[in-house]
């Protein structure tokens, strides 16, 4: 007898496990949510970052304000300088010829005025004599006038002492107006504060100042960058020579977009950190102002907006931060090494608008104008040529 053997029922599946599982992932993916929500609403809010950063420095364009040869050079590009340090030459054979004249035309001013002194004093002692002269000539004429009745002198002897004293008081006149003339080109001044000396040595002090220009030093210290001048080549006034970078005043333009600048203020804590030193270094700056306008607005072909195909582009903005000045010498940057910024905006208090940029700006250079040395020249060359003319001058002055 045979029998038959019915098939097992198939195993149903499982409801409630699958339920499960699916709660629990939605349970996670709150989770994740809450957690993050609060780690950005604690931390993570108070922090705008950005990598589209980089280094930036003054380059300092060194340039010739005379023209010259180059007869040396002293530095090249990479090579630190310090301030005032030799550059490069020019030929200064042109400036020592134009100096040498200067001090001669100086020289020859100095006489020239002194030669005016003199002859006002002999002026007077020319009107002293005419009018001596004059006198003289209308006492004897009034003399013949009593004789001429009597017959004892001429009438013409007459006209003759007559037209004498017209020609002794038209002398007399033409010595009075020259020396008006005279006086009034040294009325109020002596030998070295006479117009004609001090525009010499005017000239002797721009002679000087064009021969102290033939010696190119760095106005600040820095790296040498750009150098494109040759031994021997032929420079003109404003030609770009080489540049000078100094890097220790170095700082950070980080470009973040307009979306993150709502919190930014003014003098904010900024942390960063350079793609040439890794991870290792961080560098702390304070956030030192935020430019006027975007980087598109300053472009050399700025976005037309108004054409018609306007396509809405999140703008970028640069900010400047500037470093720690220690960490900058301790760690070095270079111009236009990529950074990565983060800026705690917890502190909203600050400015909006930075009222002043460098805490320490960039040290003036010194003026070739005021030079002992030319001042004491220009002295020595005076007092030579004026001879005892001074104190004369000076008395002659004093009395008028």
């Amino acid at each position: 007898m045979s029998t038959t053997e019915t098939p097992a029922a198939a195993p149903r599946p499982n409801g409630n496990g699958r339920r499960r599982n699916l709660l629990l992932l939605a349970l996670l993916v709150l989770l994740a949510g809450g957690g993050y929500g609060a780690y950005w609403y604690t931390y993570a809010r108070h922090y705008q970052s950005t990598d589209d950063a980089y280094v930036s420095s003054d380059i300092v364009q060194i340039t010739s304000e005379v023209p010259g040869t180059v007869i040396a050079l002293h530095v090249d590009d990479t090579q630190n300088v310090g301030r005032d340090q030799a550059l490069l030459e020019l030929d200064p054979a042109d400036a020592r010829v134009a100096m040498s004249g200067a001090e001669a035309n100086l020289a020859r001013a100095v006489r020239q005025v002194r030669t005016l002194f003199a002859q006002t004093d002999q002026l007077r002692a020319q009107i002293a004599e005419r009018e001596t002269e004059l006198k003289r000539a209308d006492d004897d004429y009034r003399r013949r006038a009593g004789l001429v009745s009597d017959g004892a002198v001429s009438s013409e002897e007459l006209s003759h002492a007559k037209d004498n004293i017209a020609q002794l008081r038209a002398s007399l006149t033409a010595a009075r107006e020259e020396l008006n003339a005279t006086t009034a080109q040294i009325d109020g001044t002596t030998v070295p504060t006479h117009p004609q000396v001090l525009a010499a040595e005017t000239a002797v002090r721009d002679a000087a100042l064009a021969l102290r220009r033939t010696h190119i030093t760095a106005p600040l210290a820095g790296v040498v960058a750009r150098r494109s001048v040759q031994l021997g080549q032929r420079v003109a006034p404003g030609t770009p020579l080489l540049a000078v970078v100094p890097l220790e005043d170095a700082w950070v333009d980080a470009n973040f977009k307009e979306v993150q600048l709502q919190n930014m203020r003014v003098g904010q804590p900024v942390t960063l950190r350079a793609d040439l030193y890794g991870g290792g270094m961080q560098y702390h700056g304070r956030l030192a102002g935020l430019a006027a306008g975007s980087g598109t607005a300053f472009a050399l072909l700025p976005a037309q907006n108004a054409s018609g195909n306007w396509i809405k582009i999140v703008q970028r903005v640069p900010v400047r931060i500037a470093l720690d000045p220690q960490e900058l010498q301790s760690h070095p940057l270079r111009v236009g090494l990529s950074m990565t910024a983060r800026v705690d905006v917890h502190d909203t208090s600050g400015a909006l608008i930075a009222g002043q940029v460098r805490s320490q700006p960039l040290p003036a250079q010194a003026s070739l104008a005021d030079d002992p040395a030319v001042e004491a020249r220009i002295a020595q060359i005076v007092a030579a040529n004026a001879g005892g003319s001074l104190v004369a001058a000076a008395a002659h002055s004093m009395s008028n």
